[in-house]
């Protein structure tokens, strides 16, 4: 992992089209400015992480469930 000094107003450049800006600091909390195209997805990390999950848990069907599907799908 890369660590990086940063002051309020400053910013870092990851790429040519993504900053990220230090906007704000109040104690433990770290207010974040980011611009970066709109086909860059940007979450928190906790959303991210239960999004791949949601993911995982989605390719998880069962066999008898596909079944019940393809057979559904023959009577359209």
């Amino acid at each position: 992992m890369l660590v990086l000094a940063r002051k309020k107003g400053e910013s870092i450049m990851i790429g040519d089209d993504i900053e990220v800006k230090i906007v704000g600091v109040e104690g433990d909390l770290i207010r974040l400015g980011i611009t970066a195209p709109k086909s860059i997805k940007v979450y928190r990390s906790e959303v991210f992480e239960s999004i791949q999950l949601e993911n995982k848990q989605a390719l998880n069907v069962s066999a008898s469930f596909m079944e019940k599907i393809k057979k559904n799908n023959k009577n359209y």
